[in-house]
């Protein structure tokens, strides 16, 4: 008994050995160097950078912006899905399936390709700008979207409505519908009883829905950077600009430090809110809790929200699509209006016009973020495999319930700051990576790893004990038990990990944006450019980047939503 129990601890640790070391250097370490900078002896003392930094009212500027914007956007999205997940969680309908997938395509979009979206829609040379110009004859553009708060707030309203449809929408499919009906039957309506069963029930999931979308909200980068203009600076921005522009890594490291004590708090929050939510009084199959839309008014109100949804989720990306294949030519007035369609944007990404040492075409940025994408999905299946097994295998060990929470720690970890991170801690034998092109994919790998293993364990949970039993008591060894069966009965959800590692790796940005070289661009990088740039060509190469990067991001999901095991997972 005691050599089993010896053995089986042994292959704990083995299992979780490759994940904690991956974490240890290159999370941990690079952190710790983030705040050992941050107190760094000076001339105004040990806590003088902080002092400065908490002294500014530039800084304290910043704060208030990040917590409002992120408050306010939270609250914004939480009213646009909500009713969207009740929908979805406690009705059939036709297309529901293909519905829910394209509506959960927005949270797998890289940011920048948000932006550009919303930039081609109601930007300046945006669809919307175009079309009324010529309609109505004005010189300029009648509306102002960019470089607005509005903006801001709408495009992470766009991005993150998702999340609450998948979380709070499958808490409620599941909810044993018996306990609205007993409401029911002791007289209540059906608000009243939505208000005094339903909605307590839910509290713990719908606040958890809440702290991930702040944080993704406290966290942003490509969305403000792009669309709020230089007016508007979260922490994320500001760390950027301290690192980039102006070569003040303390201050950088005073910031991310901030930052970083917040998210881990949040992420705190969110795990012990989860636990709650994962854990109501009656759960049932999906099949139970759901009926039909029975009334008129049922449907037309259904049939209005996803109508809704749809224009507000599909209008941008069309708009994205649309206009990297317009032709644009001037009319008598001299102003640039769409005639026809074309593919010169698409045929330029090969060309590189500027012939600079340190710029590159556009297509050579996209194999370059293939290579790095292909090295991701490998580093993340290897070090998410061990880790899903030892979670979904070893639940009650106390190693488990120690290292569980520290996966999830690179979610609510600003990418920004892990490039900072990087820069500081990366640069001396014998983890002097800076030059290295492992650099990219391994801070790829750290984003990508808590969705890998989130993906991953549902399914290994899924396969029944009896399995494992019966090769073993044929004379399967332990890898052979592993190989020959839990393998080919996740094999699925495999796909899914490795396709949400390669979406995520494809569309990072902020990390990417302080750590790449400049001889080496990914995709984002390569638009984020084409943007600064003037001319039309250069802004329909963002375009046509935009929407290559839009359809990979998007049939992934598609094969995500297909390929699914279950509907219990956090992603």
């Amino acid at each position: 008994m005691n050599r089993n129990l010896i053995q089986r601890n042994w292959r704990l640790a083995a299992l979780w050995f490759p994940p904690l070391l991956f974490l240890a250097l290159f999370y941990f370490y690079p952190l710790t160097s983030i705040l050992g900078l941050s107190f760094r002896q000076g001339d105004a003392g040990l806590l003088g950078v902080w002092r400065d930094a908490l002294a500014s009212s530039s800084v304290w500027n910043v704060l208030d912006f990040t917590f409002w914007q992120a408050t306010l956007s939270t609250i914004l999205t939480l009213l646009a899905g909500l009713p969207a997940a009740y929908l979805f969680g406690r009705y059939r309908f036709p297309a529901k399936a293909l519905l829910r997938a394209i509506f959960n395509v927005p949270f797998v979009l890289p940011t920048v390709v948000v932006a550009v979206a919303f930039n081609a829609l109601l930007g300046p040379r945006g669809w919307l700008n175009l079309g009324l110009m010529e309609w109505l004859g004005l010189t300029s553009p009648p509306i102002n979207f960019l470089n607005t708060f509005w903006a801001i707030l709408v495009a992470h309203v766009f991005y993150n409505t998702s999340i609450v449809l998948r979380m709070v929408g499958d808490f409620w499919s599941r909810l044993d519908p018996r306990l609205t009906e007993a409401a029911l039957v002791f007289g209540a309506n059906r608000w009243q009883a939505f208000r005094y069963v339903t909605l307590p029930l839910s509290l713990p999931i719908i606040a958890a829905a809440a702290v991930l979308v702040f944080i993704f909200d406290f966290t942003s980068f490509g969305v403000v950077l792009l669309l709020g203009g230089p007016q508007f600076a979260t922490l994320e921005v500001e760390i950027f600009y301290q690192t980039t522009g102006l070569f003040n890594l303390p201050l950088a490291a005073v910031l991310s430090a901030i930052q970083l004590l917040t998210t881990l708090l949040l992420t705190v929050l969110y795990a012990r809110l989860s636990a709650r939510a994962s854990q109501p009084i009656s759960i049932e199959i999906e099949e139970a809790s759901q009926k039909p839309l029975s009334s008129r008014r049922a449907r037309l109100l259904a049939g209005g929200l996803i109508a809704a949804m749809l224009l507000f989720f599909s209008s941008p990306l069309v708009a994205l699509a649309s206009r990297s294949l317009a032709r644009l030519e001037p009319d008598r007035q001299q102003r640039s209006v769409e005639r026809g369609l074309t593919l010169d944007f698409y045929r330029e990404l090969g060309a590189d016009r500027r012939a600079s040492l340190f710029t590159v075409p556009p297509a050579t940025a996209i194999a370059i973020s293939l290579g790095y994408a292909a090295g991701t999905v490998v580093l993340a299946l290897a070090l998410g495999l061990p880790a899903a097994w030892a979670l979904s295998r070893h639940k009650r060990a106390i190693l488990t319930r120690l290292v569980d929470p520290l996966l999830m720690l690179p979610l609510g970890t600003s990418a920004v700051t892990l490039g900072l991170g990087f820069i500081i801690a990366l640069d001396q034998p014998p983890l002097d990576l800076r030059a290295s092109p492992l650099l990219i994919p391994i801070a790829h790998t750290l984003v990508a790893l808590p969705f890998v293993v989130r993906s991953l364990v549902p399914a290994l949970n899924s396969i029944e004990p009896e399995l494992r039993e019966i090769a073993a008591t044929e004379g399967a060894n332990a890898w052979q038990v592993v190989r020959y069966v839990d393998l080919p009965l996740v094999g699925r959800a495999v796909l899914v990990a490795a396709t949400f590692a390669f979406t995520i790796s494809l569309g990072e940005f902020g990390a990417t944006a302080i750590i790449a070289r400049p001889e080496f661009p990914t995709i984002p990088i390569a638009i984020f450019r084409l943007l600064g740039q003037p001319g039309a060509l250069n802004y329909g190469q963002a375009l046509a980047l935009s929407t290559i990067l839009m359809a990979v991001a998007a049939g992934g999901m598609l094969l995500i939503e297909r390929v699914r095991i279950g509907e219990s997972a956090e992603f």
